[in-house]
């Protein structure tokens, strides 16, 4: 995650790590852009901010409106959101102003963050999509692939992808031929 995190903010974009690394009981395990053939993030994103290019998903964070559309449709939970305080806005309110549910006024009680989960917004904040690029602006290719101390990030082009195929179908035959001699060899 920092890797993804520094390479991402040298080139200027948000600092926001592109994937997130989870822990479930004793296993983790990166949650990252699967890069869709038929990407519904894009097909939902009412600006066209997320576009196929050349094999992979990308996002253009300036076109970005912040709907959260992509993330709700997103299969994989691989679609987070970030965004950064423009410097004119006031981190706090010297005064209370009463909120309730059906109010968007900030309140004191709770100054940086009203509403829940994708829907929870920060007043002036813009909040922006953040997904796995493939570190397209790296010519070495993701940073994730590269820092991994166990190779447990790789990344799988069409080639690699037809040739495990193969293999597999291959061992399919394999185990279909070696499961009938032994059915023949015992009906004998």
């Amino acid at each position: 995650m920092s890797a993804c995190s520094v390479a991402h903010k040298k080139v200027g974009l948000q600092s926001h790590p592109r994937l997130t690394v989870m822990k479930h009981g004793d296993a983790t395990a990166p949650v990252a852009c699967r890069h869709c053939d038929d990407a519904p993030c894009a097909k939902v994103c009412p600006v066209k901010a997320i576009t196929p290019v050349d094999g992979r998903v990308e996002l253009d964070e300036t076109a970005c409106v912040g709907c959260t559309l992509c993330a709700v449709v997103c299969p994989f939970g691989a679609i987070g959101f970030s965004g950064s305080r423009p410097l004119e806005y006031a981190n706090s309110y010297d005064t209370y102003i009463p909120s309730d549910v059906r109010s968007s006024n900030p309140s004191t009680s709770t100054p940086s963050v009203f509403g829940k989960d994708l829907l929870a917004w920060e007043p002036g904040v813009k909040s922006i999509a953040i997904k796995c690029d493939l570190c397209r602006t790296r010519e070495e290719g993701p940073a994730c692939v590269d820092v991994c101390p166990t190779q447990a990030i790789v990344l799988v082009d069409e080639e690699a992808m037809s040739h495990a195929k193969k293999a597999r179908k291959n061992d399919a035959a394999d185990d279909v031929a070696t499961v009938t001699t032994k059915l023949m060899e015992a009906k004998q």
